[in-house]
C-alpha cells in the first residue's frame, strides 16, 4: 500500500470522530448537502409547491433509495419567491432550497451522497421535480486546500495561517455566569486545542443567517459570533481546518447542533487590522494637532533689543523738578 493511499484512509477514519474540545464543546461528523429544487420542464408549474409534502417526498426517497433514515429536522426546506429565484444553465429557475444533514454515514458513501442525488426526479402532485446538490463550500476541504496554494504560488508567496469561523453561538464561548457575549479568554482555550494561536479576535455577528432568513424579521444581536484565529505554524492552520470541516458544534448537555462556515483567511485580517489602527492613531494624532494649534491662546509675538522695533529712538520727556 503506498504511503498516499494510506494516509487517504487515515485521514476518512479521523473524519468519522467525533473531536472533543475545551468547556464542554465537541465538533460532530455529518455530511452536509445543499439542494435545489427545479420544475423538470421549464414554466410549467402552476401553482406554489407545498414544502411539507415536499420534505416527506425527499425522506421517503433517501429511505427507499439509500436506506437512510433521516429525521426531519435533518432536512430544511424553504420555498422561494421570484426575487429569490436564481437560474441554472437550462434556465429553468429553482422554486425551492434545501439543506439535508446526514450523521453517521460510513466513510464509502460519504462522497458519493452528493453525486448520487444529484439530478434525481421527484414526483410531487402530478409535477416532476429535479434536485441539484452540492457539497457547501465550507465543508470542502480539498478545494480549500487547492485554493489556497494556488494563491499562496501566484498571489501572496506565503502559506496561509489564519481560520475564519462564523455563525457559531455566543454564549457557547461566553464565560459562564458572568456574560451572553463571547469571551476572548474561552476562545482562546478552545482553539488551542489545535495548536499555538499567535492572534485571536472574537466579535459578534450579526449579519450571518440574514440572506436565508431575511423574511422572518430581524435576528436577534448577538445571537452568533466570528471568530479568527491566526496560528503560529502552517500545520496547525491546516490541521484545523480540516477537522473544522465537516462537522457540527455541540455543547455538552445541548441537543442542538450548531452548523457554521469555515474558510481561510486570504484578505490579511491582521495585517489589514495593525494597518487600519495605525492609520487611525495617525488620523487622532493629527487631528490633535490641529486642534491644539486652533485652540492655543494667540500670543503677541516678543520682540527683543535686538528686533527693528527697538532701534527706533526712544522719545524723551521733559522732567520738572
Amino acid at each position: 500500500m503506498s504511503w498516499e493511499k494510506k494516509r487517504e484512509e487515515e485521514e476518512e477514519e479521523e473524519a468519522l470522530k467525533t473531536v472533543e474540545l475545551e468547556n464542554g464543546l465537541r465538533l460532530v461528523p455529518r455530511v452536509k448537502l445543499n439542494l435545489s429544487v427545479y420544475p423538470s420542464t421549464p414554466h410549467t408549474l402552476t401553482r406554489p409547491i407545498d414544502e411539507w409534502k415536499m420534505k416527506r417526498a425527499l425522506i421517503d426517497f433517501l429511505r427507499s433509495s439509500h436506506s437512510l433514515t433521516l429525521p426531519e429536522d435533518d432536512l430544511q426546506i424553504t420555498r422561494l419567491n421570484k426575487r429569490k429565484r436564481h437560474h441554472d444553465s437550462d434556465s429553468a429557475s429553482a422554486v425551492a432550497a434545501a439543506t439535508l444533514r446526514v450523521w453517521d454515514l460510513p466513510p464509502d458513501r460519504r462522497n458519493r451522497l452528493a453525486q448520487e442525488m444529484d439530478g434525481i426526479e421527484l414526483n410531487l402532485q402530478g409535477a416532476r421535480f429535479r434536485l441539484a446538490a452540492s457539497v457547501p463550500a465550507s465543508d470542502d476541504f480539498a478545494a480549500m486546500k487547492k485554493e489556497w496554494e494556488e494563491h499562496s504560488a501566484f498571489r501572496s508567496r506565503r502559506e496561509p495561517d489564519t481560520v475564519v469561523l462564523r455563525g457559531v453561538p455566543s454564549r457557547w464561548f461566553a464565560e459562564p455566569r458572568v456574560s451572553s457575549k463571547p469571551s476572548m479568554l474561552v476562545t482562546h482555550t478552545i482553539f488551542s486545542t489545535f495548536g499555538k494561536i499567535r492572534n485571536l479576535n472574537v466579535a459578534e455577528d450579526d449579519d450571518f443567517g440574514k440572506d436565508a432568513n431575511e423574511d422572518s424579521g430581524d435576528l436577534v444581536s448577538g445571537l452568533y459570533c466570528k471568530i479568527v484565529v491566526q496560528f503560529e505554524k502552517y500545520r496547525d492552520f491546516h490541521d484545523a481546518l480540516r477537522v473544522l470541516c465537516g462537522r457540527s458544534l455541540q455543547k455538552e448537555g445541548s441537543r442542538l447542533k450548531a452548523d457554521y462556515e469555515v474558510s481561510w483567511d486570504k484578505d490579511g485580517f491582521f495585517r489589514n487590522s495593525r494597518n487600519q489602527i495605525q492609520e487611525k492613531n495617525n488620523m487622532i494624532s493629527a487631528r490633535a494637532a490641529d486642534h491644539y494649534r486652533s485652540d492655543a491662546p494667540r500670543r503677541h509675538p516678543y520682540n527683543s533689543r535686538h528686533s527693528p522695533e527697538y532701534n527706533a529712538r526712544p522719545r524723551r520727556f521733559k522732567v520738572r523738578f
